[in-house]
């Protein structure tokens, strides 16, 4: 089964995402969707994930395109239908990244080959790491709230405030465990992920992200 490091993975998806925002062709918005989604569908994924995925995509691509429709200038057809497609290509691009590779390896996976700081990666990973308790802590707000006869809920601003105050205090925490672990910025530290990246993976995210130029520029397809 074909498995791309989370590193190439990324380069791919910036660096044809980048591009995409700068094409305005149905087709090629289409053909970016279209191998996202068999590339997603070959790392056996959660399909129901995939599905609820794409269908709360709708109202957004539909809203999309008919904006242009209504008030859009010039070729709005086309316009309408290039945006709409572009989302689809950004929803699976950034899909085929995040739903077939787990945070810590692609936050360890970025430190090692893009050189990503250790300071950066280990506080984004300590971050995902506190995403179950900022939810058992929302829980927790909601229950207390239920008890004094107060119901609080998921669009209100107060619940969220009492999460932030809380994380406030995780964050001193947080800081002190790092400092005690010996984790100081600027200062190597001991690898324990060692993870290797054949050669040809780069060429390949290089090859896709020229191959998608020359078509843009030299073809120019609809």
């Amino acid at each position: 089964m074909l498995k791309l490091n989370p590193t190439i993975l990324v380069a791919i998806m910036l660096g044809i995402g980048i591009e995409t925002s700068f094409v305005r062709s149905v087709i090629l918005n289409g053909v970016v969707a279209l191998i996202s989604l068999i590339y997603l569908l070959i790392q056996r994924p959660n399909l129901k994930v995939i599905g609820l995925m794409l269908l709360i995509s709708i109202p957004v691509a539909f809203g999309t395109w008919w904006s242009f429709i209504a008030f859009g200038t010039g070729d709005t057809h086309h316009l309408a239908l290039v945006y709409a497609t572009r989302l689809y290509a950004y929803l699976l691009l950034g899909a085929a990244v995040t739903l077939t590779v787990k945070v810590k390896d692609l936050l360890f996976s970025l430190n090692q080959h893009a050189k990503l700081s250790n300071t950066f990666t280990y506080g984004l990973l300590a971050a995902f790491n506190l995403v179950p308790r900022v939810r058992r802590q929302v829980q927790i707000i909601r229950y207390a709230g239920a008890l004094r006869g107060i119901t609080y809920h998921l669009w209100q601003p107060q619940i969220y405030f009492k999460a932030i105050l809380s994380a406030l205090h995780w964050s001193d925490d947080l800081a002190i465990a790092m400092t005690s672990h010996g984790f100081s910025e600027g200062f190597p530290r001991t690898q324990t992920f060692q993870e290797h990246l054949p050669k040809w993976q780069w060429g390949l995210a290089f090859l896709l992200v020229l191959a998608y130029f020359i078509v843009a520029i030299v073809i120019k397809p609809w």
